[in-house]
């Protein structure tokens, strides 16, 4: 399992993962979630990407995104859509605009509320693909 983590202005993360078999059962599991909009999903976590500015999230290649993010707002669906991301999690137990819901619906992308920081949400991340590699 290759692993790369990247650390810039304390607030962007990614972390690629080759062959991991984390689903969106997994993710609402593992950072104790709660699937909100978007219906059910069968892909798997290729890359992760932790930020809030859309903009750096544009820049990523990765297939498979799993965004995480703070925004709650109708701009991460829809940068989630043009990156191909798998899912997105907003933490911190923020409440979700109705209007997010239904972009995330319409778009068919899974949106997960989780309690946790998003820094304790890499963390789990981070320890569930490891473990899975072991």
């Amino acid at each position: 399992m290759h692993v790369k983590v990247e650390f810039h202005h304390h607030v962007f993360y990614q972390i690629w993962y080759n062959l991991s078999t984390m689903n969106l059962d997994d993710i609402v599991k593992t950072l104790d979630g709660t699937l909100v909009a978007g219906g059910e999903s069968d892909r798997t976590v290729g890359t992760v990407v932790a930020n809030d500015l859309m903009s750096d999230v544009l820049l990523n290649d990765g297939d498979d995104i799993l965004l995480l993010t703070s925004l709650a707002s109708d701009q991460a669906i829809r940068t989630a859509n043009i990156v191909g991301a798998m899912a997105v999690v907003v933490h911190n137990a923020k409440p979700l605009p109705q209007t997010m819901c239904q972009v995330a619906d319409a778009l068919g992308i899974p949106l997960v509320s989780s309690p946790l920081s998003k820094y304790e949400s890499c963390v789990r991340v981070h320890d569930f693909l490891s473990a899975e590699g072991k």
